[in-house]
């Protein structure tokens, strides 16, 4: 298949194409998209290892990671994958995050949004991934150079300030696990086998107390979700800023146009340094959030309505936030309405659907929006050439002060399809489970970044 042909109009209709891997116990249900700050200039590419003999790639990513874990990780883990806690029974909070698929998945929905515990009944946004969630700071605003932004929080909309607030989420909504109370919950976690554990972590009166109990669901569950398995940087990047393998010359012009903050300048949004071997330094996501003018998923039910927008920080899941302190009175919350917290992209190459709408069904699409927004308005929104997923009133949100999105219309898309190929391979060395068995020596990789724009004029991505 030509590269960035396959997604058509949402007018009438999206194709979906997503498929489902469930795998691993891995990790919860969430929601996130973004609005970042310019990023800074990225420093030249560090000297990287070359193997004298072919570095396989581990073609069964995401291993499990046996470490020994904990009582209450343990607990977390039993809790996490029990599909008795939902209405009707059968769905655990595993069900929506499984290893094989980026630690995000659909339920068997092949909408871009999860199906809930009733067969049938969709969600409203697209499952996010919770792996590497534990760096994910509790949700502020803050002052920035560029302006104020919104930063942090769980959730695509940045509702929950911890993983175990985030946790208990699922459990009581219709669209998910469908339980009434937390009562109901608490109620079969008292009758399961794993219910000695609860009390000998908690206390023996634990489930006296129905209220704290649940509470204790959410820190069993982070607890879990804050083990190797769900943040074992393990990627083939990885080992790559570690100096233990180097990264094939199509991945390396892939990551230098990342960086390219005049061109793809994904950078911005999603942080990452090579020459840093600290992972938190390489988390591919500030965590902030963006209005990116994604089309709208008629596949999900309320957007049957053309009056009903998601609009992510201002609802319909979440009351407006009220603006703290720091703010300048020239801001409004309203400046934040159809913004989504951006998620980071580690493992993102096996995920079942992309964005806060679930609208892309593979990651070539979403590369491939990024480079024509702009250049082929009619590709993404239909005949208007229009975003046609946020009132008028909002549209001013949409980011166009920046790279990839302030570019003029009649100059063409922002990169080829050529090195789009690039950049999705790039996005693959995103993938844990990577493994390295040869010996290394060093070479220097020369630099490439913040190079001018060399593609010509005209959509070479087509459309189909």
């Amino acid at each position: 298949m030509p590269f960035f042909t396959s997604y058509q109009s949402p007018q009438p209709k999206l194709r979906s194409m997503s498929a489902l891997l469930l795998l691993c116990s891995a990790a919860l249900s969430l929601q996130a998209l973004a609005q970042a700050p310019r990023g800074p200039q990225v420093p030249p590419l560090p000297t990287t290892p070359v193997p004298t003999t072919p570095v396989p790639t581990n073609t069964n990513p995401i291993p499990q990671v046996p470490v020994a874990q904990t009582r209450l990780e343990t607990l977390g883990q039993m809790i996490f994958t029990d599909r008795n806690l939902s209405v009707p029974a059968g769905t655990a909070c595993v069900s929506c995050h499984t290893a094989g698929t980026g630690f995000a998945s659909n339920h068997g929905s092949r909408s871009g949004v999860p199906q809930g515990s009733i067969a049938g009944v969709l969600g409203l946004r697209n499952a996010m991934s919770n792996a590497y969630n534990s760096f994910v700071p509790p949700f502020s605003f803050q002052n920035r150079p560029q302006g104020v932004v919104a930063i942090g929080g769980h959730f695509w909309d940045g509702r929950a300030d911890t993983l175990a607030l985030q946790a208990l989420g699922p459990f009581l909504a219709a669209a998910e696990m469908n339980n009434p109370n937390a009562e109901s919950v608490v109620q079969k976690v008292a009758a399961a086998p794993y219910a000695a554990i609860m009390r000998a972590e908690f206390g023996d009166d634990i489930f006296s107390n129905p209220n704290l109990a649940f509470q204790k669901l959410g820190v069993a569950i982070a607890a879990y979700e804050n083990t190797p398995g769900f943040q074992s940087f393990s990627s083939k990047y990885d080992a790559f800023v570690q100096g233990k393998t180097t990264l094939a010359a199509n991945e390396i012009r892939g990551m230098n146009l990342f960086m390219d903050t005049r061109r793809a300048n994904c950078v911005s949004c999603h942080a990452m340094n090579p020459n840093s071997k600290d992972p938190k330094d390489n988390l591919f996501s500030q965590f902030t959030y963006f209005a990116l003018g994604v089309p709208r998923n008629p596949a999900i039910p309320q957007n049957a309505n053309p009056s009903f927008f998601d609009l992510g920080i201002c609802g319909p899941a979440r009351s407006k936030p009220a603006l703290t302190a720091n703010v300048p009175d020239t801001t409004s919350i309203e400046d934040f309405c159809g913004k989504f917290r951006m998620p980071s992209l580690r493992n993102v190459a096996l995920r079942e659907a992309f964005m806060h709408n679930g609208a892309f069904k593979n990651l070539s699409d979403v590369i491939a929006f990024y480079a024509t927004r702009n250049a082929d308005p009619r590709r993404w929104y239909g005949p208007a050439g229009v975003p046609n997923d946020l009132p008028t009133a909002y549209l001013k949100n949409i980011v166009n002060d920046r790279p990839p999105f302030n570019r003029p219309a009649n100059a063409g898309p922002v990169f080829t399809a050529a090195e789009g190929d690039d950049i999705l391979a790039f996005l693959r060395t995103l993938t844990d489970g990577y493994t390295t068995t040869a010996a290394t020596t060093t070479v220097a990789v020369p630099p490439t970044i913040n190079t001018p724009p060399s593609n010509p004029r005209g959509n070479p991505f087509g459309r189909q």
